[in-house]
């Protein structure tokens, strides 16, 4: 007979669980039959031993399994990505509208923030769009736009949203099976034949060493091919924010700029980087061509105009669209030299809590890793009501290290897992 004590133990003894044992305590746990104290002692030892790739395919698939799962199929081959989380990552915001500009398919499920990361639910929300949606909306919005971005369902993969809410409150969240099989367990749910994983690395991400991040994104890719779903992993930057903008508003904002101008950054290249191995896995050609058809709807403005029809069909407004003048106070540099760190993370904490008072809406950064700074140099806006600036301008300074000696930018993608 199977017990959660019997389970405890035999990873205790670094024994590996079978399909049988993952699958009784993952129902247990969501039916209330294992209670937290007992299942918190479990995954605090799962932590600590670890899992072999086959238990974390057996845990996602019981995970999967726990609730509904969406049929995609009418729309043909669903695309879609997933960012395991960071500061200023705006990209699905850019990545759906390119991929409808296409032609192909999207249907984005994305949560909103978690701790100093920002959320794609959040930045949607400020274009006054609608993202809890009944399944024959989306299915119209999809047949008619091409994507659209929504709120998971309750349904969709509960023994996730039950172990991961005990993971975050025990600090069981650092395990790379833990971390997979919640990851690859909601996409597979979700419905999508091809899919771009976009793991963090770095001081503003939840993987904070390249090896580890590197396992986790080949894990991942190996459970989802296990699916038959076309898969690949990115292994990208998280040492300083990915865009200039952060705060929710101040983010959807530049990414309605970055259509608009289709000015080089950080950004935009790792998003033209996703939604081309997207499409040169979709339509089967190389690289380099689907680079050409992301760069042609991106400079002739297909993209800016498809996201605006994805806000209207989801009852947004396009007042983010407009230009606006907005107010700023300025933090200047306290040195001349070189940017030689970025506190990503800790940039990210200040901002949150910075727009947590009213009429504060972020930040921009006006410098990246290896730019060349002078004493007195603007280095960040700050978008809120004077009093806030003050009191927040020597916090954010802080999150920036400078160097006498020449720096060097940082790399955007560190590998890609096929």
């Amino acid at each position: 007979m199977i017990t959660i004590e019997k389970l405890i133990k035999k990873k205790q003894k670094n024994k590996k669980l079978s399909k049988k044992e993952i699958c009784y305590f993952v129902d247990g746990y969501t039916n209330g039959s294992i209670s937290d104290e007992e299942m918190t002692k479990l995954l605090k030892q799962i932590c600590k031993s670890g899992m072999v790739e086959k238990e974390t395919a057996f845990l996602t698939d019981a995970m999967l399994n726990s609730g509904e799962k969406l049929d995609l199929s009418s729309f043909g081959c669903c695309l879609d990505k997933h960012s395991s989380g960071g500061v200023s990552d705006s990209t699905t915001l850019l990545i759906a509208p390119i991929i409808a500009s296409l032609n192909a398919k999207m249907v984005k499920m994305s949560g909103g923030s978690l701790g100093f990361t920002g959320g794609t639910k959040d930045k949607f929300q400020c274009f006054g769009a609608n993202l809890e949606l009944p399944f024959d909306k989306i299915k119209n919005i999809v047949n008619n736009v091409g994507a659209v971005i929504v709120c998971q369902t309750e349904n969709l993969v509960p023994a996730d949203k039950k172990i991961y809410a005990l993971r975050d409150r025990t600090g069981t969240v650092s395990s790379i099976p833990l971390i997979a099989s919640s990851i690859v367990s909601k996409k597979l749910a979700s419905g999508a034949k091809i899919i771009v994983l976009d793991v963090k690395y770095g001081k503003g991400a939840f993987m904070q060493d390249l090896v580890e991040a590197k396992k986790l994104a080949s894990l991942m890719v190996k459970i989802l091919k296990r699916h038959k779903v076309l898969a690949c992993a990115i292994v990208s930057d998280m040492n300083q924010p990915l865009g200039n903008n952060i705060g929710s508003y101040m983010e959807a904002k530049e990414v309605v700029e970055i259509l608009k101008n289709n000015k080089d950054c950080r950004l935009l290249s790792l998003s033209k980087t996703i939604s081309s191995i997207l499409i040169s896995k979709k339509e089967k050609i190389s690289l380099d061509s689907a680079y050409k058809k992301v760069d042609e709807v991106l400079s002739n403005g297909k993209a800016l105009e498809k996201l605006k029809e994805m806000v209207i069909a989801q009852g947004g407004n396009l007042k983010l669209f407009d230009e606006e003048k907005m107010s700023f106070n300025t933090v200047t540099s306290s040195q001349s030299g070189y940017i030689e760190e970025i506190d990503a993370q800790k940039l990210g904490e200040l901002t949150h809590k910075l727009c947590n008072n009213v009429g504060c809406n972020g930040i921009t950064v006006l410098c990246k890793v290896g730019d060349k700074v002078s004493l007195g140099d603007e280095i960040i806006r700050i978008f809120a009501p004077k009093k806030y600036s003050n009191e927040y301008a020597e916090k954010f300074l802080e999150c920036f290290k400078f160097s006498k000696t020449k720096t060097y930018p940082l790399p955007l993608i560190y590998d890609i897992i096929d």
